[in-house]
């Protein structure tokens, strides 16, 4: 009699490739955005053919770091909102908190842009463009805030400031652990530099594992 063939290694290899193939596109479309996917598999150590059985093209590998992006920014955002804090805490400790994601992903949403299309990119940014205006408008309620700018459009006056400043990191630039861009981000709302210093020294933020 014919025994049944384990089955879950092979998933569990499969599952472990993916995760691989995954992490590697990470690293290496920060690298060179117009790497092959030929020089992905080499990069992962696996074969050409398992890369393409996980991602039958350029435009599904994407898709797949998109849809990862989506739920550890939904994370960091869980994380990061503090609704029962005062505005301009609240909003200094968001931009800790979602710091190490925009790093992560910050060339993959670049290319995002060219490859999936603003509006995959725009479904993947909206909980932490929403969270932010949220904390604005509170924020403008509250005084603390200046009202010269509606809170979405300062929203993302504020997410744009953000991915400059990421980028001046990634290019040796600037040294940060998302406190001076936490600090940039209360005085461009609106607060004195002082106080808002003072505020982000005040919070503390865990440090998000990386996988």
């Amino acid at each position: 009699m014919t025994k049944p063939v384990a089955r879950e290694p092979q998933r569990r290899n499969s599952r472990s490739n993916r995760a691989r193939i995954l992490a590697t596109a990470r690293r290496e479309l920060g690298r060179n955005p117009d790497i092959t996917l030929e020089e992905l598999a080499r990069a992962s150590g696996v074969v050409r053919r398992t890369l393409f059985g996980h991602f039958p093209g350029r435009a599904a590998l994407l898709e797949a770091l998109a849809e990862e992006a989506s739920q550890t920014l939904l994370g960091a955002v869980a994380t990061g909102v503090r609704p029962e804090e005062p505005a301009e805490r609240a909003l200094a400790y968001f931009v800790r908190s979602i710091w190490p994601v925009g790093d992560r992903y910050r060339l993959l949403l670049a290319l995002a842009r060219h490859d999936l299309g603003p509006e995959r990119v725009s479904e993947i940014l909206s909980p932490a463009r929403d969270a932010v205006t949220a904390i604005l408008e509170r924020g403008q309620r509250d005084g603390v805030f200046h009202t010269h700018l509606p809170p979405a459009v300062l929203s993302a006056a504020l997410e744009g400031m953000t991915f400059a400043l990421l980028e001046e990191v990634n290019t040796g630039a600037l040294e940060d652990d998302g406190s001076r861009a936490a600090v940039a981000s209360l005085i461009a709302a609106g607060v004195p530099e002082k106080q808002a210093s003072a505020v982000v020294d005040d919070i503390d933020v865990p440090v998000l594992g990386d996988d």
